[in-house]
Parts: structure tokens; C-alpha cells; sequence
């Protein structure tokens, strides 16, 4: 290959004609490109390569591969594993491909590659249609959903892939085709899971449900103190939800106070009164804030939105766990986290998460039917850190996996081999780093995945996610 102006340039010239741009250190809005949602996942990437269509990505794709050069794709961004950031190759950036398209004959939603979820959450409400999406709904529609998407209605319909109709997906031969569950049907199940290991999604298309009328939901915060009745509202949830219900809760120090506190996020899926009866034991709590109310559809995905903000440096990680849950033992956790948190300087927002969500929607399909391989009778459980002192990434990354190991083997799920074997992985691939063993996130379909990754990307293009097989692309310099 040779030098990087001069291959860039090449590239420039490649998509000359095009909407694309082709951005290199010095260039206007060069910069802007490398923003990531967590600053420790910004790297400086040799080029940027702003797509407009899928022909775009096609002449990309076959250019970095006739001149082997690393690259990486970016939807929307969130990822705090960095797969989604380069420092010695080439970004595909997908920000342009951002569109919604609503068939209301069909009730289908189709997004574009580089849609966040507020932009789905809007456009389909025109309709009074909704589909699953994120909790956050500055999230990339790309990311959540090649990883599965769990969201408040995921109780109801499933996962985000359970919903996905089809998916314009460029190969890494650069040939475009749709992938769908009559039209390259062993494509379409290595994708919903393990998308970013087969091609760029250019569109989504999803099966969207009547979303009249508004909802309950709203944010609950407690002191410290109660966490026993909330963990027994949380060890009722299991049994009392009819799948129109989600429950949030878990540990954080959140401005202005920055002092521990519990938060309860409420979800109900129907009127006022119903809403304010489900959570009736949380509310009679006498919450220090409480926001719930009736309110449009497309609101409740921003609700969290304050606690993940663009700045400082994040790392998710996840886990899971079974109800019921014992109150000592989760005050334990609360202790151990929050210790943490205070001994460390600015990771007052850092945040424990057990989302009790409705799963019964989500075994009703078995693991064996598409790639996604976390479905089981547990419910995940996730931390989120958020720091601003980069000495401190190796601390911090290895005390969350204790925390979630911890949390996991106590709640019966991660470390026990007879659970692992007949119920999901007991990890949600959205929630992992990239160096995590394929069999971890994937279990019983990980040869399958390496079978599908060799024929259609059998020169290991895109080698820079979690990696279905061992042998990486060879790069020359």
C-alpha cells in the first residue's frame, strides 16, 4: 500500500460524483467525526468516510480490501467497547444514511444505517406505530439492533430482532443484497446477533404495533434505606407483570446532590390508574423525586437520557440475574459499588442496573433461531461507569467484571453449567467487550456463526468486533 495521503486521495477520487466525503486529518468536519459517546473510545482514524448510499459502501468495501486497509464502522456511535473507532485504518461512517420511512398499509418501519432511535421513536408515532427499541434514544438503531435490543416493550413483542423484517446488508464482496427470512435466510439468522461480523447494514426494516395512546412511566428516587422494599417489589414483578410492564431500578449518585441514591424507573403500558396500581408499593414509598405521569410514546425513551450524556469516558458491562433476590445481598452490592465509586474522583454518575424486564416474550423463541443467544429465565443486570481520568480504565474495567460475576453466580445464572446448557448465555453481547470468548456471547451457535463467517466473508473483513473466527485479515503497511 502506499502512503496514507496518497491511498486517501485515491479513495477521494473513487467517489468522485457521489454525496460521500472522504475526510483526512485538517479537513472540515474531520474532527466532529471522531465524537464518540464515551471520550475514551475517540481515536484518530487515517481517514473518514462519510457514505450517502449503499453503492457508496460497495466501492469503499472493495477499496480498503484491494489496498488492505483496516476499517471499522460507525452507526450511531454508543458503543464503549471502541469497535465502532480506529487509529491505523479507515471509518465507514454511516451518519448520512439517516431515514425513516413508514409503510402504514404494512405497519413496517424502515430505518436507515445511521438512524439513532429517537429518529424511529418519532416518524412512527406519526402513524400511532412503535416498535422495540433502546432505553436511550440517542442510541444508533444499527448497533442495538445487530447485538439483539431489549426496550419497554420488548415485555410485549420480544427483542428488537424478534421484529426485524429484513436488512439491506452490503457484503464484504461489496455486493448488496436483502437479507430476510426468505431471502438469504442464513444471512438473516447470523445478523440478528452478529451483524457487524457479515457486512454493513445500510437499512432496517421493522414490524411496527398500534401505539395510540400515552403511557405511564416516570422515574422514582429513594434513599438507600429502601432498598428491601424495593426488592420486594421487584421479587412480586416477576409474577404480577402481564408483559405491558417494564421495571428499572438500581444504584447511581446523580447530580445536583451527588449522593447515593436508588432510582426506579416505571413503565406501564396503558392508562394512569392502571399504572399507579401496579406500582403501588414503590409509590407509597414516599420517593425524595418522582416524575411518573402519562406520557406520549415517543418521550419515554428519553427519560434516561440525562444519565447517559456524551461526556467523560464509559465502559458497559453485563451480566444477569433470577428473582427473587434477597435484600442483604443486594445491599452488599450497593455497598461494594458505591464504595467504589466514592473512593474514585467524578464517577458520581456511574450507574448499577437490574432491568427487570419481561422475558416471556423473548424465550418464545428458542436460541437455536437466529445467532443471539441470551435468552433464558433471568433478567440482565448491567453496570454503566463513567469517569474522567484515564489512568483509572484497567481499575475500573476490572472491577465491574467482579461486580457482575459476583452478582451473576449469586443470582444462579453465569457459573452454573446446567443453566448455560439448556437457557441462553447469561450475557448480553450488547454489554461486552470485544476480547470476551465467542462461546461466552454466542454458546451453542458459535460454530454455526464460524461456518456462515466463511462463506461471506470468508477473508475475515471485518475482523474488528468480537471475532467469530481466529484468523485476522492480513494488513499490510
Amino acid at each position: 500500500m502506499g502512503s496514507a495521503p496518497d491511498v486517501y486521495a485515491a479513495l477521494k477520487k473513487e467517489l468522485e460524483g457521489t454525496r460521500a466525503e472522504v475526510l483526512t486529518p485538517g479537513d472540515e468536519g474531520y474532527r466532529e467525526s471522531l465524537k464518540r459517546w464515551s471520550e475514551h473510545c475517540v481515536k484518530e482514524a487515517q481517514a473518514v468516510v462519510k457514505v450517502s448510499s449503499p453503492d457508496d459502501v460497495s466501492k469503499t468495501l472493495r477499496f480498503v480490501k484491494d489496498n488492505k486497509i483496516p476499517f471499522v464502522v460507525k452507526g450511531g456511535g454508543h458503543s464503549t467497547s471502541g469497535s465502532s473507532s480506529i487509529a491505523d485504518g479507515l471509518v465507514i461512517d454511516l451518519s448520512k444514511l439517516r431515514s425513516v420511512a413508514v409503510d402504514e398499509e404494512k405497519k413496517t418501519i424502515k430505518a436507515g444505517g445511521g438512524t439513532i432511535w429517537e429518529d424511529v421513536d418519532v416518524e412512527a408515532a406519526k402513524y400511532g406505530l412503535a416498535t422495540v427499541g433502546g432505553t436511550v434514544n440517542h442510541t444508533g438503531v444499527g448497533g442495538l439492533t445487530l447485538g439483539g435490543g431489549y426496550g419497554y416493550l420488548s415485555g410485549k413483542y420480544g427483542l428488537t430482532i424478534d421484529n426485524l423484517v429484513s436488512v439491506d446488508i452490503v457484503l464484504a464482496s461489496g455486493e448488496q443484497v436483502v437479507a430476510s427470512e426468505t431471502s438469504y435466510p442464513d444471512l438473516f439468522w447470523a445478523v440478528r446477533g452478529a451483524g457487524q461480523n457479515f457486512g454493513v447494514v445500510t437499512a432496517f426494516t421493522f414490524q411496527g404495533y398500534p401505539q395510540p395512546d400515552p403511557v405511564f412511566a416516570g422515574t422514582l428516587v429513594f434513599l438507600p434505606d429502601k432498598i428491601p422494599q424495593i426488592v420486594e417489589f421487584a421479587n412480586t414483578f416477576h409474577e404480577k407483570n402481564d408483559g405491558n410492564q417494564a421495571l428499572l431500578w438500581g444504584f447511581s449518585a446523580p447530580p445536583p446532590n451527588n449522593a447515593p441514591v436508588v432510582l426506579v424507573q416505571c413503565f406501564h403500558n396503558g392508562p394512569l390508574a392502571e399504572g399507579q396500581a401496579f406500582f403501588a408499593d414503590v409509590l407509597s414509598l414516599e420517593p425524595l423525586v418522582n416524575t411518573t405521569s402519562m406520557i406520549p410514546y415517543p418521550q419515554l425513551n428519553s427519560l434516561l437520557n440525562n444519565s447517559a450524556g456524551f461526556d467523560g469516558r464509559k465502559q458497559f458491562g453485563g451480566g444477569a440475574f433470577k428473582l427473587p433476590l434477597s435484600a442483604p445481598f443486594v445491599s452488599s452490592l450497593h455497598t461494594d459499588f458505591a464504595s467504589f465509586c466514592t473512593s474514585h474522583e467524578r464517577m458520581n454518575e456511574s450507574l448499577l442496573l437490574f432491568e427487570t424486564i419481561p422475558y416471556a416474550a423473548v424465550t418464545a423463541t428458542p436460541n437455536s433461531a437466529m445467532a443471539f443467544s441470551n435468552r433464558g429465565d433471568y433478567y440482565n443486570v448491567a453496570t454503566c461507569f463513567k469517569w474522567f481520568d484515564s489512568g483509572l480504565d484497567g481499575e475500573i474495567r476490572e472491577f465491574s467484571k467482579g461486580l457482575l460475576k459476583r452478582a451473576s453466580e449469586a443470582a444462579g445464572v453465569v457459573g452454573d453449567e446446567k443453566v448455560r446448557s439448556v437457557e441462553g448465555v447469561g450475557v448480553y453481547g450488547n454489554y461486552s467487550n470485544v476480547d470476551v470468548p465467542v462461546a461466552e456471547i454466542f454458546g451453542k451457535n458459535s460454530t454455526k456463526l464460524a461456518d456462515l463467517k466463511n462463506k461471506y466473508d470468508p477473508e475475515n473483513l471485518f475482523s474488528r468486533g468480537l471475532r467469530l473466527v481466529p484468523r485476522p485479515m492480513v494488513v499490510v503497511n
